[in-house]
């Protein structure tokens, strides 16, 4: 019996030859196999109208072999819900939250009726009338008892004053009897006002014993909701056991107790909902690919019909276990070389240096690459005591870098980074011709926590970020483009380059936010600054070794 979820391409595909690894998904070039299979699934998503939709989804395609040794794919998308009438034959979620039947819609409508009884002990007149009743009560009490209490200290003050004078004036007698009759006046008063907060807190007791009364309830509530949240969070989560090529099953908390609670929605991507089918029913994994397909949410960067690679907070550590047995292709990252790269230096004394980082230099060192501008620096500079690196440039940017050789250095570098002093410049080839000549983009940004190290555009989140640019030139749909960044946030000029509110087009070879090239095209070509010892203003430029 055919499997309704096996896709027989409807290209030819008998020339193509086979990887002889499984894709690496965390960083790939598709497979031929996989563009085909995607491009067979856009074929059945471009019939389906995404006007009403408020966004696009990330789609898989995993191409497998079955028994028979037939060559087909299976198609998924991220998460569960789909609008309408799904236009694919796609794979089912390893646990279905939104079966009516099942225990997750029951345990989600148990939390909904405690919350509408919660809701309706808040807009409970009475319950409001008692809130209030006790919040005027209460800043009554507090102003009442504070003017009793400054009274009571001019009182205090003014038998003080009286005691004084009386012991000048008066006879040891008289004194003696004064002095006890302002005894009295004071033990009086104690009395008095004891009895004054006794009574405030006696009626602020009251309205509190009737308000506690709807309170508690509330908090009983509150307390039974929490509880029903968490054994029903426990049980979805037993409900996602990833299996692997070995048929080795490992639950969802298993997986992420290393690191802390699974993140929501962890299990429901396109991946891992591919890979479980495909170990349940024998298929053999030849290649896989993820892409997004309709409307792009404003705060990420995502073109449709663009491969991206699998999400690291949810899908890392899952794919982690469910990898395991496969013969997979090796990690780009591992593979990392930069023997060949040459560090350049522009300026030296006994206090600072100024260098030319290559493009694929590191600045700093990983988990999986030692070899960086740092270690270079430190093998260079051994007597060196401070932090060595002023500023960073990421791996695959090219540029000038500030470094300082001593703690005092450092913080006068760091200070002019902080206060905006220090100039730079940066230049950059871009996809497509922009319009305008020169521009400002002030988009704020915040890392993207499911899809590190990428950052994304967040108005609540973000931090702000400003980037002035100017065309330097224009060839062949592409422009060169000279940034001058006002912050200096991660990815900022490669996220204001790429996003729609901001040029709407990335940089060249960026493979983050937009596609491979033969390097990414940024360069910071230009810095100025003081000297942190004579405090002369030193400024350097270099040409990128690209241009249009």
């Amino acid at each position: 019996m055919q499997d309704q979820y096996f896709n027989n391409f409807q290209t030819d595909v008998s020339e193509i030859v086979l990887p002889k690894k499984f894709t690496f998904p965390f960083s790939y070039e598709p497979h031929p196999l996989t563009k085909i299979a995607a491009k067979e699934l856009q074929q059945l998503l471009s019939k389906k109208s995404l006007e009403k939709e408020i966004s696009g989804k990330m789609y898989g395609v995993l191409v497998v072999k079955n028994k028979n040794n037939e060559l087909g794919f299976l198609a998924s998308f991220s998460g569960q819900d789909y609008e309408g009438v799904e236009p694919a034959n796609f794979v089912p979620p390893i646990f279905n939250r939104l079966n009516k039947e099942g225990f997750f819609k029951k345990g989600e409508e148990e939390l909904r009726q405690i919350n509408s009884r919660i809701e309706n002990i808040e807009k409970d007149t009475e319950f409001i009338t008692l809130r209030e009743k006790l919040k005027e009560q209460s800043k009554k009490a507090d102003s009442e008892i504070k003017d009793r209490q400054l009274a009571k200290h001019k009182s205090k003050a003014k038998r003080k004053e009286q005691r004084e004078e009386a012991m000048i004036s008066l006879s040891p007698a008289a004194y003696d009897h004064l002095n006890e009759k302002l005894s009295k006046e004071s033990r009086k008063e104690d009395f008095n006002y004891k009895k004054f907060t006794k009574d405030w807190k006696r009626k602020i007791a009251t309205i509190q014993k009737e308000l506690s009364v709807y309170e508690s309830k509330i908090q009983k509530l509150k307390k039974d909701r929490k509880q029903k949240s968490i054994l029903l969070q426990k049980k979805i989560f037993d409900q996602y056991q990833f299996l692997n090529i070995k048929s080795e099953k490992k639950g969802l908390e298993t997986i992420f107790e290393p690191i802390g609670n699974p993140p929501s929605g962890a299990g429901d991507c396109a991946l891992p909902k591919l890979l479980q089918y495909a170990f349940q029913n024998n298929y053999e994994p030849i290649s896989m690919g993820e892409f997004w397909w309709g409307k792009a949410p404003k705060s990420e960067l995502r073109k449709e019909g663009r491969f991206y690679p699998a999400c690291s907070g949810k899908c890392k550590p899952i794919l982690g276990h469910m990898l395991k047995g496969l013969n997979l292709e090796d990690d780009p990252l591992k593979q990392y070389t930069a023997k060949d790269k040459v560090i350049k230096t522009l300026y030296e004394d006994d206090f600072i240096a100024v260098i030319v980082k290559p493009t694929g230099l590191l600045s700093i060192p990983s988990k999986e690459i030692k070899d960086s501008v740092l270690l270079r620096m430190q093998k260079k500079y051994p007597k060196a005591t401070g932090p060595l690196l002023a500023h960073r440039l990421d791996k695959m940017t090219s540029g000038i870098m500030l470094i300082s050789k001593d703690l005092d250095s450092h913080k006068y570098l760091q200070k002019q980074f902080m206060d905006k002093t220090i100039k730079k410049r940066y230049y950059a080839i871009i996809e497509g011709e922009l319009n305008e000549n020169s521009g400002e983009v002030n988009l704020p940004l915040a890392v993207d926590e499911d899809n590190r190290p990428m950052q994304k555009v967040s108005y609540q989140e973000g931090r702000d970020a400003k980037t002035k640019w100017e065309v330097i030139n224009r060839k062949k749909d592409k422009t060169l483009v000279k940034f001058t960044p006002i912050t200096g946030r991660t990815h900022q000029l490669r996220v204001h380059s790429a996003h729609p509110e901001g040029l709407n087009a990335p940089i060249v070879g960026d493979t983050l936010y937009g596609e491979k090239d033969e390097r990414l095209m940024l360069h910071a070509q230009f810095i100025e600054f003081y000297h942190p010892k004579t405090e002369e203003k030193l400024s350097f430029e270099v040409d990128p070794d690209f241009t249009l």
